[in-house]
C-alpha cells in the first residue's frame, strides 16, 4: 500500500482540533513536511518547498501549526548557498527547479514571520534572478504544456519567481520583474496553468481574458482540469482558486467560481487530509506529486476562505 493511501486509514492520528478541510490539511502536512528529512536526510522541494508553503501561509493567517513541523525547514531555507549541495537522488534532482521552489517557500516563511532573515531573502532572490531566461521567463526541465505540481511549467515558474523578487523588494530586481511581467503579458493562454499564472502575476490588462478562459473551462462539478473539457484535477483547481484569490474581494466575477471550486476541492480531499496526486498524464502514482498537489490544494483553501 502506498505511503499516503496508508495514511487514509489512520484517521485516529488526526488531532481533535482538525475539523475543517483546511485543518485536516494542516495536520497532515505538519506530519509530512518534517518526515522527509527525518527519513531521508535531505530536504525535498516537495515536502520542504510546496507543502511547507501551505504551513507558512497557515501561520500567516493565524492558523495553528505545531512549531516542530517547520523548525528544520526554516533553518534550511535561510541558507540559500547550501541549496545546491542538497543530497538528493541525481536522477530526479533539478537544481534550478529546487531553487525556485525553496525560494518560494522562503518568501512565504518571510511574509509569515517565521523568519525575519532579510539577508537570506535577498540572497535567494539573487539566485532566482540569475536563472531568468533572456525572454523574461523561467523554465525548468521536464516541461509540459499544462505544467504539473512538481515541474510547474514556464508560466507558473515565471509568476512564482516574480513573486519571490517582489517580496525581496530590492530595486536591483526591478528590471527582472519588468521582463517577467512583459513575458506574462504576451504568453498565449494554452492551459489553466497559464491563465492562473497570468492572473497570479498581476497582469491587470489580461484580467477579463483570463476570467473568460477560466469561466468557460470550469467543469459542471465545479473543478478545473488542465484544459477545457478535461476532468477536474486538484492541482489545476487549486491554481485557479489561488489566482482568483488575488483579485479584489469586491470582484463579483470571481465569487461564484471560487465557491464552486472550493466545494470541489473539499470533496476531493482524502481522509488523511491530503489530495490525490495530479500527474501528467493522469492516473499515475507518485509521492512527490501527491505532496506537492496537497500543498497547492491546502494553499488554495486557506487563501480563499471567506471569499
Amino acid at each position: 500500500m502506498s505511503r499516503w493511501l496508508h495514511g487514509c486509514a489512520l484517521l485516529g492520528a488526526l488531532p481533535a482540533w482538525a475539523a475543517s478541510a483546511e485543518e485536516r490539511a494542516i495536520a497532515y502536512l505538519a506530519r509530512e513536511v518534517p518526515a522527509w528529512h527525518a527519513g531521508n536526510r535531505c530536504f525535498s522541494c516537495h515536502n520542504n518547498g510546496d507543502a511547507a508553503r501551505a504551513l507558512y501561509v497557515a501561520l500567516r493567517l493565524g492558523r495553528r501549526v505545531p512549531g516542530e513541523a517547520l523548525r528544520e525547514t526554516t533553518s534550511w531555507l535561510t541558507k540559500p548557498s547550501a541549496w545546491d549541495q542538497n543530497r538528493g537522488d541525481p536522477r530526479f534532482s533539478d537544481k534550478k527547479l529546487a531553487r525556485l521552489q525553496f525560494a518560494a517557500a522562503l518568501a512565504d516563511a518571510f511574509t509569515s514571520g517565521a523568519t525575519g532573515n532579510r539577508a537570506a531573502m535577498l540572497e535567494a532572490a539573487a539566485l532566482i534572478a540569475a536563472d531568468q531566461r533572456p525572454d523574461g521567463s523561467w523554465e525548468v526541465e521536464a516541461e509540459t504544456a499544462a505544467g504539473s505540481p512538481v515541474t510547474w511549467g514556464a508560466p507558473l515558474a515565471t509568476a512564482m519567481s516574480a513573486r519571490t523578487l517582489e517580496i525581496a523588494g530590492a530595486a536591483r530586481f526591478e528590471r527582472a520583474l519588468a521582463r517577467a511581467r512583459a513575458w506574462l503579458r504576451s504568453t498565449p493562454l494554452q492551459s489553466m496553468t497559464t491563465a492562473a499564472a497570468v492572473l497570479f502575476g498581476g497582469i491587470a490588462e489580461r484580467r477579463r481574458e483570463c476570467l473568460e478562459f477560466i469561466g468557460a473551462a470550469q467543469a459542471s462539478d465545479g473543478g478545473w482540469g488542465p484544459v477545457a473539457g478535461a476532468p477536474a484535477e486538484a492541482f489545476d483547481t487549486a491554481l485557479v482558486l489561488l489566482a482568483l484569490a488575488r483579485l479584489p474581494p469586491e470582484d463579483a466575477d470571481a465569487g461564484d467560481l471560487i465557491t464552486r471550486g472550493r466545494s470541489w476541492l473539499a470533496r476531493a480531499q482524502l481522509p488523511s487530509g491530503g489530495w490525490p496526486e495530479t500527474t501528467r498524464p493522469p492516473g499515475g502514482q507518485s509521492y512527490a506529486q501527491h505532496i506537492s498537489t496537497s500543498g497547492w490544494a491546502a494553499l488554495a483553501l486557506l487563501e480563499t476562505r471567506g471569499r
